[in-house]
């Protein structure tokens, strides 16, 4: 699974990509996030706040009951304004 960070995501979790392979039980976006958190001090601080974390699976926005699969791309992001 490729996760990618954007903005202070990245600057927190301390990388702007990497690959892992999370256990069987993470089934959606928001177990992944909770077992992302635990792989550094940097990606806690990240997570720290889900609610400020919007997220997209290979390229589609979703929610954090959105299922994760192997070989899925998810990104995590701040909320974005527009103007």
């Amino acid at each position: 699974m490729k996760i990618l960070y954007f903005a202070w995501l990245r600057q927190r979790a301390g990388v702007g990509e990497e690959s892992v392979s999370p256990p069987p039980e993470v089934v959606d976006v928001g177990g992944l996030m909770r077992w992302l958190a635990t792989r550094s001090p940097g990606h806690a601080s990240a997570f720290a706040d889900p609610a400020q974390v919007r997220m997209a699976v290979n390229q589609d926005f979703c929610g954090p009951d959105h299922p994760v699969h192997p070989g899925d791309e998810v990104a995590f992001f701040p909320p974005v304004t527009g103007g």
